[in-house]
């Protein structure tokens, strides 16, 4: 994530986001881009490729903080451009009831999703993209699979802090159990 300035509103400084996230929980939304065929099967996900602080390469979904006075649903446009790039076309369900929530803990075990950095609550929602992909920011590449390559075990291995759970978890929301 990086860092901006306080006149920005809704943003956090570096310390005050370290502050907070220390305090209390903060929310997320997290999407799984797909492509849908003509009667709206989901035919392939698509994940990011990342290299994370420590230096490692890894597959994750779209994910960001919801801002202060900002809508789940805005939220979860800016990050679908921010990592999708402006032509993405993503179709944000009309109701905005996401297919679970995700609890990350600083401490791993406490459930299936672990950030060390912060308890985090995210909303996550599966969302058609019917345009073009460029991948931006700290994204540097995307990757479509079918639905039996994103649940197998090479993929999920590759996905941190329980993604690769709520990524399965998404595929059976959509019917697809492997």
């Amino acid at each position: 994530m990086s860092d901006t300035t306080e006149t920005t509103p809704g943003w956090l400084t570096t310390d005050e986001l370290e502050t907070a996230r220390a305090r209390m929980p903060i929310l997320y939304v997290e999407a799984v881009p797909v492509r849908v065929d003509d009667s709206g099967e989901v035919t392939s996900i698509g994940l990011l490729l990342r290299i994370g602080p420590d230096g490692t390469v890894s597959r994750t979904l779209v994910s960001g903080r919801v801002l202060h006075h900002e809508r789940v649903r805005d939220a979860l446009l800016r990050h679908l451009e921010k990592d999708l790039g402006p032509v993405a076309l993503p179709r944000v369900p009309a109701s905005l009831q996401p297919f679970t929530v995700a609890e990350y803990f600083p401490t791993a075990g406490v459930t299936s999703y672990h950030d060390p950095r912060q308890h985090a609550v995210s909303l996550a929602y599966i969302v058609p993209v019917s345009g073009d992909c460029r991948p931006r920011q700290d994204a540097l590449d995307l990757v479509w699979f079918s639905p039996q390559e994103a649940a197998s075990q090479a993929v999920q291995s590759e996905m941190p802090g329980g993604q690769g759970v709520l990524l399965k978890q998404a595929l059976a929301h959509v019917g697809h159990t492997y």
